[in-house]
């Protein structure tokens, strides 16, 4: 098979994992090629939010699996194409040299077992890294049920690992991905995060997976709620330290009579459990505090942070001049860095809607959760029924029906801003 022809076939495949970041590794380059440091890594999106920046390819998609989702899977009638080791090293690497890619996203389908598919990717890993004097980032997909002996190699050699825990429950597991088990997926988990702890005892552990671990879950594909899917997302960050988690809107690829024919993905959805993600990790909210109330989905009208404001107006109004930082952000409109120079602009005066709006404040939706040196400054009375239908968005589409992912033969026109909102959820 022509080499054209491969990589049509394996990065078509590749697409439908988002969970490529490319931030955080520190790896330092002594006399190679390729860089992971600083700008070693350019970030790019499609459309749909997804990272572009990396070569984003399969080592093969002849699977012996047969998980009900996914267009790899063995019953699939599909073209079969896989790489060897070196030809695909010598492909990143000229790549490389062609300014087209900064680093690799390396995943498979799982060819014979888990353990020759990991020793397959470890050794076009190993052939980049000691004889090409490849310095650049690489993320590696690890296969479940690998032995921890392939874990242990493939850390040295990739920047970050991920581990796709794919479905958010056992049973959804049995029902759609019978070779797969949540000890296979949450074992290598924990194995990477012992042997990342450890770092600190010698400079060459600190080498392991410098960049950690990150997963991804299908949002659509099962029928759990939000609220599972969110605190299982938790558990996840606390228990294996993840950088992220990604949530992946589940696409309608393969026809099977044990999953939903949505007519659109999910994405609104998708969206809303980045913007919850995004509450956990940098706004201090538990998950145990959202969607308290009614059927554990998150609304199509409102942020996430809206609406646990709307479900607990009895914490507002918010004193703009008086309160600590963890209760400003927990004002819908009031962000990370707002709140910060808000802290930093009332030691010098007292603070107005005015001057909020000068900090980068959403006065739109804070000024009916705040009041400023103790004038109310909404024009509505705290009344959920009242303020949910001021602030209601009304449903919005967050992207388009189908996976879009940059192509090496045909130009895609994107939209930057948008794809970050999507991708990010930052409120």
């Amino acid at each position: 098979m022509e080499i054209e022809r491969k990589i049509q076939i394996l990065t078509d495949a590749a697409k439908y994992d988002v969970s490529c970041s490319s931030s955080g590794s520190k790896r330092r380059n002594s006399g190679g090629v390729g860089n992971a440091r600083l700008a070693g890594i350019c970030h790019s999106w499609a459309d749909d939010g997804r990272c572009i920046s990396l070569l984003k390819i399969l080592q093969s998609n002849v699977c012996s699996f047969n998980c009900a989702y996914c267009v790899n899977r063995k019953e699939n009638d599909i073209p079969r194409a896989s790489f060897a080791p070196r030809e695909l090293a010598d492909l990143a690497m000229e790549f490389y040299k062609r300014n087209y890619i900064e680093g690799l996203f390396l995943s498979s389908a799982v060819v014979k077992t888990a353990d020759y598919t990991m020793e397959q990717m470890i050794e076009t890993a190993r052939i980049l890294r000691q004889e090409m004097g490849f310095g650049g980032y690489i993320h590696m997909k690890a296969i479940p049920g690998a032995s921890p002996i392939l874990l242990e190699r493939a850390g040295f050699l990739a920047d970050r690992i991920s581990i796709n825990i794919e479905l958010p429950s056992q049973k959804s597991l049995v029902l759609l991905a019978p070779d797969k088990t949540k000890e296979n997926i949450l074992t290598p988990m924990g194995y990477i995060q012992k042997r990342r702890e450890e770092g600190g005892l010698s400079r060459r552990h600190s080498l392991f997976v410098p960049a950690g671990q990150s997963t991804q879950m299908m949002v659509g594909a099962s029928p759990e709620s939000d609220r599972h899917i969110i605190r299982l997302a938790s558990s996840l960050y606390r228990k294996f330290q993840m950088k992220r988690v990604y949530y992946s809107a589940y696409v309608p690829i393969v026809e099977d009579y044990r999953l939903p024919m949505p007519v659109q993905p999910p994405l609104w959805r998708e969206n809303r459990l980045y913007q919850a993600d995004w509450l956990l990790r940098f706004y201090g909210f538990q998950a145990e505090e959202l969607l308290t109330k009614g059927d554990g989905n998150f609304s199509p009208y409102f942020d996430p942070k809206t609406q646990w404001a709307l479900e607990n107006l009895d914490f507002f109004p918010v004193e703009v001049n008086k309160a600590d930082y963890e209760s400003l952000l927990r004002v819908p409109g009031i962000g990370v860095l707002s709140a910060k120079r808000i802290l930093v602009a009332r030691k010098a005066h007292s603070l107005s809607l005015e001057n909020l709006k000068k900090l980068g404040v959403v006065i739109k939706r804070a000024q009916h959760f705040i009041t400023c040196s103790g004038r109310y400054g909404g024009s509505y009375s705290l009344d959920e029924r009242v303020l949910a239908g001021v602030l209601a968005e009304g449903k919005k589409s967050y992207g388009s029906s189908g996976e879009v992912q940059m192509s090496l033969f045909n130009e895609i026109v994107s939209n930057p801003q948008t794809a970050y909102s999507v991708l990010t959820g930052h409120l």
